[in-house]
């Protein structure tokens, strides 16, 4: 398309995406190119400024990329955006404003906002901690501590095993073949384990030292965070272990009012006959699966049948025969 900067104008992109396939790894993102892309030698890592959509991969990746290049460096957001994980086609937009704030909506919904600087490190933080502050050492953050006046009682020590009193030597106990018979042990029932004082608030207590921070001397604010000079191309470049995903809908525009519109007259025109259609479908899969499975019920109820009607002229071939080694007639020649 034709080359566009976004400074000091609003940015959307937003496009349609349906996993039809039932993704169970893959990407669904769209990438946003400079005009300086060499289309024709597009690959994994070629630079782009703006990575966006959704990213699903078992059931631990199911999030929306947002991804900024920021002076070479690909700046991935600090937040966890979950996308949709089903079957249908969902609305996907990312709304940059000149204030260095944005906005990603789901289906016309938003479901995460904020600021640039503070959702993604572009930037150095700005305030670090004081490299000249140090803990007073005087300084007690135990909020509590033993108690100098409390003392061990004098019966606490007693030995956690003791000889079992009921045990006694059995009769045939041959010491000079055996050796010396000793009772087997029990666990003490007077056994206390280790004595340790009680606590008490600790009189000296001054609470967790904070390390005092100062302003970051490297930090230098940038209110072109969202500015890009230049975009040109909008491709996708994905990894799946299935295809099969439906991209459509792609938009990209300065009005955000109009965005909405255009995803409503689109995604939104055509959302509740796809679930519809979704329902038809699994029942008749429902249905035909039930028939198939009485059909394969009936089949391997005939064949039992033929078994046993094969069993039953089996035996009686054998009656016959044992009758004919006795010596006497057949049942109907008799």
């Amino acid at each position: 398309f034709e080359p566009f900067s976004n400074r000091d104008k609003t940015l959307v992109v937003q496009f349609t995406v349906k996993h039809e396939q039932n993704i169970d790894c893959g990407g669904g993102y769209v990438k946003l190119f400079p005009a300086s892309l060499n289309q024709e030698d597009m690959h994994g890592d070629s630079e782009y400024n703006i990575m966006f959509g959704p990213d699903i991969c078992g059931p631990g990746t199911k999030k929306v990329h947002v991804i900024f290049n920021y002076k070479g460096k690909n700046v991935l957001i600090n937040k966890d955006i979950r996308c949709k994980d089903d079957e249908f086609t969902h609305l996907y937009t990312l709304i940059v404003r000149p204030d260095n704030t944005y906005e990603v909506k789901i289906d016309n919904s938003k479901v995460e906002s904020g600021s640039l600087e503070d959702d993604w490190d572009f930037l150095p933080p700005k305030k670090i901690k004081d490299p000249e502050a140090k803990k007073p050492d005087d300084w007690d953050e135990r909020a509590k501590i033993d108690d100098p006046e409390d003392s061990k009682p004098e019966d606490w020590d007693k030995p956690e095993h003791i000889p079992d009193p009921d045990a006694k030597k059995p009769e045939d106990w041959d010491e000079e073949m055996d050796g010396e018979w000793e009772p087997p042990v029990i666990q003490n029932p007077e056994y206390k384990g280790e004595w340790r004082p009680r606590q008490i608030d600790n009189p000296d207590y001054k609470g967790k030292w904070v390390h005092p921070e100062i302003d970051n001397p490297e930090y230098t604010p940038d209110p072109s965070l969202y500015a890009y000079d230049s975009f040109g191309v909008i491709g996708l470049d994905l990894w799946q272990v299935k295809s099969g995903t439906i991209f459509d809908n792609f938009l990209i525009t300065d009005d955000e009012k109009f965005a909405e519109e255009f995803g409503n007259e689109t995604w939104g025109a055509t959302k509740e006959a796809e679930r519809k259609m979704k329902e038809q479908q699994d029942e008749e899969q429902r249905q035909k699966q039930e028939e198939e499975d009485k059909q394969r019920k009936e089949e391997e109820g005939d064949e039992d049948g033929d078994g046993d009607e094969e069993e039953e002229e089996d035996d009686e071939e054998d009656e016959a025969e044992k009758e004919e080694e006795a010596g006497g007639a057949p049942k109907d020649e008799l």
